[in-house]
């Protein structure tokens, strides 16, 4: 969602809860694992790991907000997000189900045991791991508008105000410490924001005019959407964080939680706002192999996440992140008539610079000596 608490940070969009869940699962399966897979020359196969950690992180990053833009303003019947954030949440459910299974062996009486004794049997756990779900869930949704209504470049800058609302609920719920330095980046980070958003506001307003689907394009209502859902990525990462510091749990069953716990909110979801379509025009209506990548990318970018942050660090993200911004810039200008203003770089620009400093500069923490 096997990292120490100090490494949370905010990462893309529907894969949060997967993402938090990662940086809390220090147990023994995961050190064995590691043992298991212990590469004979160490130094050589990290650095190839950090490479390829880097590639991929940054490829997760950028692709699933293009090709999400790229679903939602192109021509032809559009889907309902609704139905895509259900999908999503199965997807991300069976693969944890998978996971436990193969924790356990392939024995389907320890695997019906395991889940029994960790969710079924637990019933005021899974009330409390519904808060995060229902937020996750509505959060989903929230990043299909606003990536209707925001151009990627825009939208992949504006999106990691994440940072600056998961440090605040940080610091307010769980006493986290901050640098000096880290407060500064976040400045930074919301000085970058504001002046990505003073561009001239004419990349909008053309896509609207070239794109015949149902989604009218309105910026404001992408930024409204952006920046409500960045205030529930905050709270339900570090509200999730909290349950897990408190529970035995592993990250997958807590997956298995958020996935089965968000399928059924989604549907409720769906019924209350597409209920009359998805029964006239049915639940995969618009569908096509596109939006099942972006569906894939949505469900499984949290769990490549959990492979690839093993063997990187908070710089490595931090970069990734970076080089996702730039990524999206470039193919924006070709893909979708993105006009680079002399305000997106420059703001864009602090985006970057903040993001680095804030995961350079983490506070160590002192360790006293206790006495046996």
């Amino acid at each position: 969602m096997t990292h120490s608490p100090h490494l949370q940070t905010a990462m893309s969009q529907g894969q949060e809860e997967t993402e938090v869940m990662i940086q809390y699962d220090t147990g023994d399966s995961s050190r064995n694992s590691a043992k298991a897979m212990a590469p004979s020359n160490p130094s050589e196969s990290n650095a190839l790991l950090k490479t390829v950690s880097l590639v991929l992180l940054t490829l997760q990053n950028a692709a699933l907000i293009l090709v999400m833009r790229y679903v939602r303003i192109r021509q032809g019947d559009m889907f309902m997000a609704t139905t895509a954030v259900i999908v999503s949440e199965a997807l991300k459910c069976l693969t944890a189900l998978g996971i436990v299974f193969w924790e356990e062996k392939f024995s389907v009486k320890n695997w019906m045991k395991h889940l029994y004794n960790n969710i079924f049997s637990q019933p005021m756990d899974c009330i409390n791991v519904s808060v995060p779900s229902l937020i996750y869930v509505l959060q989903n949704n929230l990043l299909y508008v606003a990536v209707s209504n925001l151009d990627a470049a825009t939208f992949q800058v504006t999106y990691q105000l994440k940072i600056l609302t998961t440090a605040l609920f940080s610091v307010v719920m769980l006493k986290k410490q901050l640098s000096r330095l880290q407060w500064v980046s976040l400045v930074v980070l919301f000085i970058g924001v504001a002046i990505v958003q003073m561009q001239p506001d004419n990349t909008p307003a053309k896509a609207a005019s070239t794109a015949t689907t149902e989604v009218v394009q309105n910026p404001t209502l992408g930024l409204v959407a952006v920046i409500i859902s960045c205030l529930m990525s905050g709270f339900a990462g570090v509200y999730f964080e909290k349950i897990l510091k408190g529970t035995k749990q592993s990250v997958w069953v807590r997956n298995v939680q958020l996935g089965s716990l968000g399928g059924v909110i989604g549907l409720i979801a769906m019924y209350l706002k597409d209920g009359e379509k998805v029964a006239e025009k049915g639940f995969f209506f618009g569908y096509d192999y596109v939006v099942f990548i972006v569906i894939f990318i949505q469900a499984f970018g949290g769990l490549l996440v959990a492979v690839v942050v093993k063997y990187a660090d908070n710089i490595l993200k931090g970069f990734a992140t970076s080089a996702a911004i730039i990524i999206s810039c470039i193919l924006s200008m070709y893909f979708f008539d993105f006009h680079v203003s002399f305000q997106f770089t420059c703001g864009a620009s602090l985006v970057m610079a903040s993001i680095y400093m804030y995961s350079k500069f983490v506070p160590v923490l002192s360790t006293k000596p206790t006495n046996a």
